[in-house]
């Protein structure tokens, strides 16, 4: 009797354990486009304007969203000094 219900709570521990979901937002792209469907939504961002974005959602169940995760331009970029 005890074997079994062990076989039964470790199967209901099995169950109960949601799959991890994989990050969302990708920072490296400011615009993501959101998806609607059947077996649920995407969010996926790969898009670096608004138009772009907007041309790929147009017709579909889909709306453009800005990313709230973008890092940004690089910062790898020089300042521009001024002289006088």
């Amino acid at each position: 009797m005890r074997a079994w219900a062990r076989v039964v709570l470790a199967t209901g521990m099995l169950l109960s354990v949601a799959p991890a979901r994989a990050q969302t937002y990708d920072p490296n792209y400011p615009i993501c486009i959101q998806t609607y469907g059947r077996d649920g939504g995407a969010i996926v961002c790969r898009y670096t304007s608004m138009g772009q974005c907007k041309m790929s959602a147009s017709g579909r169940a889909a709306q453009c969203i800005t990313n709230p995760y973008f890092a940004g331009a690089s910062s790898n970029r020089t300042r521009r000094q001024r002289t006088y």
